[in-house]
């Protein structure tokens, strides 16, 4: 089966620049993948908070262009 992308967590820097991860799902697996970087983690529980904590540390994203927290 293959993995397609069912949802994405997306930020702003503070230079203005957006990044992007998706949340890939093939069957029962779930998978969070970095458009940017290229990291890859599973997502089981909360998988959009997961991916919010990536672009904070790693990217020092946290401008959420949906306005909200």
């Amino acid at each position: 089966m293959q993995p397609r992308a069912t949802s994405k967590v997306s930020r702003w820097d503070q230079h203005g620049r957006a990044y992007v991860v998706r949340l890939l799902r093939a069957g029962v697996r779930r998978q969070l993948v970095c458009d940017t970087c290229g990291w890859r983690a599973r997502a089981r529980f909360l998988p959009w908070l997961k991916a919010a904590e990536h672009l904070e540390r790693t990217h020092q994203a946290t401008v959420n262009p949906a306005g909200r927290p």
